[in-house]
């Protein structure tokens, strides 16, 4: 019977351990499920879909009710395969989206396809619980508040009464150390001030009867007011540091430095013509007419993209722009005087300059803000140093005049580059 007893007990003991190792192993699996389908969404359904609301596609929360597991998986793979066979859930979607199909993902397995599902129902799970929370923690947290507010209160007036009467006693004993010694006090004061007025006048008059000592001062009044003045008009004008603010929170740093888009796409006059350009809001509106950050505000419209919206008139619920569009108000910041002439297609597409020689660490900034001087011994010291690309077909036109006119030929203006706009057109 002992024997027996024995190998019931380890029986017992080994099938307990493996049950908890199974869901031990099963809830490492769910939670690394959710964790991939997390990463997988973001890489791949972020542009069109959001779990709560509509966006280019459908919203997704109860996409596990509507449909099996299978007809999803199916579905994401290829979704035109299953509209061209007929299926009526996928013909019926296609119909609603204006006979749009959705983008196939053939690269993603099943399983990962399954993870991406299993984050869908997690968020809606967070979503459900999100909404029925409010009410029940708002509660509690006015209770708890409610108590801790009493007790502080308590707190602070045992401690106000206790420093009260420390007080009362520190202010008579300074109030009696004040009387005993206020006499001696007042006497010393008395002798202080006398001797210090014979000390001064003596030194004045000592002063004043040195000529040299007075001469060497006045020199060095003026010599000081003169770096200073210098110092001053020297630098009217100069804005080095210059941030105000924009209208709009727009960050260099997330877009140039982040994101990498290249400075061109947004400015693109800089390589083609003098002006660099500020982009019109269409050209924000390519990106953010799905980007709208909400994932950094709990779901909700990015303020700044809002912002956007507003001076396009655009409507992100029912994706339709209005009839009453803004400019947007940028406020400038690297500003020339009209007397200086700058071209950015000369300096960009042929000394090939990068933005930051001028304008510093751009992709860094979150508030863009003048880096240079911009003064016209800044300009004369760079084009001191910087070498002079000759690999450029301007300069196989000027070595071709040149040699013409060693032969004799004419040459024309428009053979050393007269026919450019930058010529004439400031």
């Amino acid at each position: 019977m002992r024997n027996i007893s024995s190998v019931l007990g380890r029986l017992a003991k080994s099938i307990s351990i493996s049950l908890v190792l199974l869901f031990a192993v099963t809830m490492t699996s769910n939670a690394q499920d959710v964790k991939e389908g997390a990463a997988l969404f973001k890489a791949n359904c972020t542009t069109c879909h959001k779990i709560d609301k509509k966006v280019t596609g459908p919203a997704l929360a109860g996409m596990s009710a509507r449909h099996s597991e299978e007809w999803l998986v199916s579905w994401i793979k290829n979704s035109k395969a299953m509209i061209d066979a007929g299926d009526p859930a996928a013909v019926a979607i296609y119909e609603e989206y204006n006979k749009m199909a959705m983008t196939a993902f053939t690269h993603l397995s099943d399983d990962q396809i399954k993870s991406i599902i299993a984050y869908v129902q997690d968020e809606e799970v967070k979503l459900a619980e999100k909404a029925a929370s409010p009410a029940a923690a708002g509660a509690g947290q006015s209770s708890g508040a409610n108590n801790f507010m009493i007790f502080g209160l308590i707190a602070i007036l045992i401690l106000a009464i206790g420093v009260v009467v420390v007080l009362n006693r520190v202010t008579r004993t300074l109030e009696k150390v004040i009387v005993n010694n206020q006499a001696a006090i007042q006497a010393a004061q008395a002798s202080n001030e006398s001797f210090s007025e014979s000390r001064n006048a003596k030194f004045a008059k000592a002063f004043l009867k040195n000529k040299k000592l007075v001469g060497f001062a006045v020199l060095m009044l003026v010599a000081l007011l003169a770096v200073v003045g210098w110092r001053t008009m020297w630098n009217v004008g100069v804005h080095e540091g210059y941030q105000p603010v924009q209208p709009i929170k727009f960050s260099h740093q997330i877009h140039a430095g982040v994101n990498q888009i290249d400075c061109q796409y947004c400015h693109g006059g800089a390589y083609k013509s003098k002006n660099a350009s500020i982009p019109s809001a269409n050209v924000c509106m390519n990106c953010h007419n799905t980007v709208t950050a909400s994932d950094h505000y709990e779901g909700e419209l990015s303020p700044e993209i809002a912002k956007l919206y507003r001076a396009v008139d655009f409507n992100p619920d029912t994706r339709e722009y209005g009839s009453n569009p803004r400019p947007i108000e940028w406020v400038r910041i690297h500003n020339l005087p009209d007397f200086a002439y700058f071209n950015h297609s000369q300096h960009v597409s042929v000394a090939g300059v990068e933005c930051q020689t001028c304008h510093g660490p751009i992709e860094t900034m979150e508030e863009v803000y003048q880096y240079s001087p911009l003064t016209m011994k800044w300009c004369v010291d760079c084009h001191k140093t910087t070498e002079v690309n000759a690999d450029n077909a301007y300069y196989d036109q000027l070595i071709e005049a040149h040699e013409k006119l060693k032969k004799g030929e004419k040459m024309t203006a428009a053979m050393i580059g007269g026919l450019e706009c930058g010529k004439c057109h400031y």
